[in-house]
């Protein structure tokens, strides 16, 4: 039973919701159905949704492959919790940054990308391993 992918991925479903309500909020009130009424606020907001939705799915599938595969419960935990805070990184980062510049988004990008590679390296270590 993959337990600590169930962990992370209700965690990041969590902040997914998060991030997507600040936008849905900020539609609301400014009364935007489609896309940012050409605020630039609405912009980041958006993107940082839609960042998090194009990285998270591939972070957790390989997560969950290496767990199913028999990668210890703490390096679990480690890579799972690394990339969580790393999406809050680059959220807070994105929408604090002026012009998109900031720390926070640079780390937060960095720790995800170095996640997702250590996960495809774990589970394509684990193929040549098993045949």
């Amino acid at each position: 039973m993959p337990t600590v992918t169930a962990l992370y991925a209700g965690l990041c479903a969590i902040l997914l919701i998060a991030l997507a309500s600040r936008v849905v909020l900020f539609r609301r009130s400014k009364k935007v159905g489609i896309g940012s009424g050409k605020d630039r606020l609405d912009e980041v907001r958006i993107r940082v949704h839609a960042n998090a939705t194009e990285y998270m799915p591939i972070a957790l599938l390989l997560l969950l492959i290496a767990e199913l595969n028999g990668l210890g419960i703490l390096w679990l935990h480690i890579l799972g919790a690394l990339f969580l805070f790393a999406r809050l990184l680059h959220a807070f980062g994105l929408t604090a940054g002026k012009g998109g510049y900031h720390l926070g988004r640079f780390w937060g990008t960095a720790i995800s990308w170095t996640v997702i590679l250590v996960l495809a390296v774990v589970d394509i270590t684990k193929y040549f391993s098993a045949t």
